[in-house]
């Protein structure tokens, strides 16, 4: 594949990309490293330099191969796009596993275990052979013949099924559309989101305007559509996508994917010894056993549920004051809206207008550098996949280059729903001594710009990029020279969210905020009387908002340490256990969430889900050290960056928390940056 280039060298030229040629390309990449792992096993005497670095060598180049291809995959796919990455995963698959499997690597990586030159490896080098150790039991390398051959199919199978979840979800999105010519029925809606439902029927030569499921679009109807009727055609069509109900049932119905999914993962587990696939996911987390991680989530739970009992209630009363005596699903966003404006007098598009995309992102790398005398500036004539795509370079205070990432921030068709960041390439330093600066993709669904106006963001969507981008630092910063243990690589899951919801905390603090909003029009900043309203109304419904992640966590993994082979339906029936546990307002019959829950059937987040909550009092109590030392405290900053952002996943979260906190986390103070106490 041919390469652009900024200072840290090579990128992908996704122009270059052609999907016909993907699968033979890859699968010659693949026997290629298939020959040299076998020149490399034929060894007499193994070393650092003669097995693990060919061996990172080999990683590296099919990441730097297989990630831009992916990547296009979630945000241009196309029929051809998606053929091709049909016909190239079961190559990838078959692959991993058999590496992942065999034996005499295996044997190859015990003999440096055991080696007396194991004493002089780093620490680095250290983790990376005791995590290989650790993921070759995990994949059944001491397995008979016949189990490693059912392990290869079930890891072949589950990688089509959580590709064909995610393309259903996909599919049913962009499938569901409503062509609106009355322009009066769109009452309510914010002036921006109009624009965009005109811009939407433009796009599909249709005079008037077009509610689609897209979320810029979904999320402003829901909240602000003052017909009652038209928002529950709305909720319908989005609660019920890729599932047995709604507008378009059962045509990408997950039901069977779903249920297939769950069966492939218990089976897997049970296969190299666990008793289900939630214990199999904690062999590589912080959390030791599943009582600790329900321990934690009902804990959470028995704190929070009155509070969002009590919300809840209000809520109801509220709208029963406006006639609404049938309170239902779908008149949550909307009155939850109202409600938050008759209290606080404040609304997310009140500060819309201050929220540029670019004063954002000037202000984002403006808190960074202070943080942590970092600069990052624009490159020009780069190769990308999309001309609204950006990107840009990450130096350090005597102006080396740490890593570079593209930005990727608006909805479109053919792009997938949500906000992620996914590396590009990692930080290698080669044989030759040559140092490899990682790369990343930060990609968000904002609305984009229209009429000529700059891309306006509410407060919601500045804390999304904040998110996103302390991933990008994430990964961006490591100091750790090894692609295995660099970055995020290695860390475990639960610990994974820990720098992005830190960074989060900056999108509150005035003094972050005189940075990062100024009007678009007349550059005035945001004003002290706005601001006041915002941090008042900072925690409004924060118990219903954390009840909400801890039905997730919980129906996460009670599905997957629960799960029995011999029940049917048994999704629904424990999704409707959990919210009789966790809710606080029923939900209608009809509504399947699970069927587009894409982190745990289509992500990385499987019986893990509850990392979110878990990171949380990480960084929660990490912040509160900012608040004791000052938010911008250049020591406290440099601190945060060397004992969290550059470690990797050399060492223990734990280890490298306490480092930087002096002690180990107490949950005090997420309950009171949540106003739960």
């Amino acid at each position: 594949m041919s390469t652009s280039f900024f200072a840290g060298g090579p990128l992908p030229q996704f122009s270059a990309i052609q999907p016909a040629t993907i699968p033979a390309n890859v699968g010659q990449l693949l026997e290629e490293n298939k020959i040299k792992l076998a020149q490399l096993l034929a060894q007499p005497v193994y070393t650092w330099d003669n097995l693990m670095f060919p061996l990172e060598e080999m990683g590296d180049a099919l990441g730097k191969t297989w990630s831009p291809i992916s990547h296009l995959r979630a945000v241009m796919e196309s029929d051809a796009l998606r053929q091709a990455y049909h016909d190239t995963l079961p190559l990838l698959i078959a692959y991993h596993t058999a590496v992942a499997q065999n034996e005499q690597l295996f044997q190859a990586m015990m003999a440096l275990m055991t080696s007396p030159a194991f004493a002089s490896y780093n620490p680095a080098q250290k983790k990376i052979l005791e995590n290989e150790i650790r993921d070759f039991k995990l994949a059944g390398v001491h397995l008979s013949a016949e189990k490693k051959n059912r392990m290869a199919a079930l890891q072949t199978q589950l990688s089509q099924l959580t590709t064909k979840f995610s393309e259903n979800v996909l599919d049913a999105t962009h499938a569901w559309t409503l062509h609106i010519t009355d322009a009066n029925q769109l009452a309510g809606l914010p002036a921006q989101a109009m624009q965009l439902t005109l811009e939407n029927a433009k796009q599909h030569g249709l005079e008037g305007y077009l509610l689609t499921l897209d979320y810029p679009t979904y999320a402003a109807g829901i909240k602000f559509l003052h017909d009652r009727e038209l928002r529950k055609t709305l909720y319908t069509a989005y609660c019920t996508r890729a599932s047995d109900q709604g507008p378009n049932a059962g045509k990408w119905d997950n039901s069977a994917v779903m249920a297939d999914i769950l069966r492939l993962r218990h089976e897997m587990a049970q296969l190299v010894g666990f008793n289900n696939f939630a214990e199999y996911s904690l062999a590589t987390k912080m959390a030791h056993s599943p009582e600790q991680v329900l321990d934690f989530l009902n804990d959470l739970l028995i704190k929070t549920k009155p509070i969002a009992a009590a919300e809840q209630a209000a809520l109801v009363e509220f709208a029963q004051a406006d006639g609404i005596q049938d309170f239902a699903a779908w008149d949550v966003a909307y009155y939850s809206e109202k409600l938050q404006e008759t209290q606080f007098k404040f609304s997310q598009e009140d500060v819309r207008p201050y929220f540029p995309v670019d004063k954002v992102l000037n202000g984002l790398f403006e808190i960074v550098n202070k943080l942590y005398g970092l600069t990052i500036q624009e490159e020009k004539n780069i190769d990308v996949w999309h001309p609204q795509v950006r990107f840009f370079s990450l130096l350090d205070e005597s102006g080396q280059i740490r890593g570079g990432f593209y930005v990727d921030l608006y909805a479109r068709p053919h792009k997938r729903d949500g906000a992620w960041m996914d590396d590009c390439r990692a930080r290698r330093l080669t044989q030759a001594g040559v140092l490899q600066c990682p790369v990343a993709f930060l990609t968000c669904n904002f609305m984009p710009p229209v009429e000529g106006q700059p891309a306006l963001l509410t407060h919601d969507d500045v804390l999304t990029v904040f998110h996103e981008f302390g991933h990008c630092l994430h990964h961006l910063l490591t100091k750790v020279d090894y692609p295995a243990v660099g970055g995020i690589s290695g860390v475990p899951w639960d610990a994974v969210e820990f720098p992005s919801q830190f960074l989060e905390n900056y999108c509150w603090e005035k003094a972050s905020l005189d940075l990062l909003a100024a009007h678009y029009q007349t550059g005035a900043p945001l004003p002290g009387e706005l601001y006041e309203k915002m941090w008042a109304a900072k925690n409004f419904q924060a118990g219903l908002q954390m009840i909400r992640q801890l039905e997730f966590s919980l129906f996460d993994f009670r599905l997957h340490l629960d799960y029995d082979p011999q029940k049917k339906a048994q999704i629904q029936s424990l999704l409707n256990e959990i919210r009789q546990q966790t809710s606080v307002l029923p939900m209608p019959d009809f509504n399947r969430f699970q069927h587009s829950f894409s982190h745990i059937f289509a992500g990385g987040y499987a019986a893990g889900y509850y990392s979110y909550k878990w990171a949380e009092v990480l960084s929660a109590d990490a912040y509160a050290k900012f608040l004791e030392k000052g938010i911008f405290d250049q020591a406290t900053g440099r601190s945060f960056m060397r004992n969290i952002l550059e470690t990797g996943g050399v060492r223990d979260p734990m280890v490298s928390f306490v480092a930087f906190r002096g002690r180990e986390p107490t949950i005090d103070a997420l309950l009171q940056q949540s106003g739960i106490v």
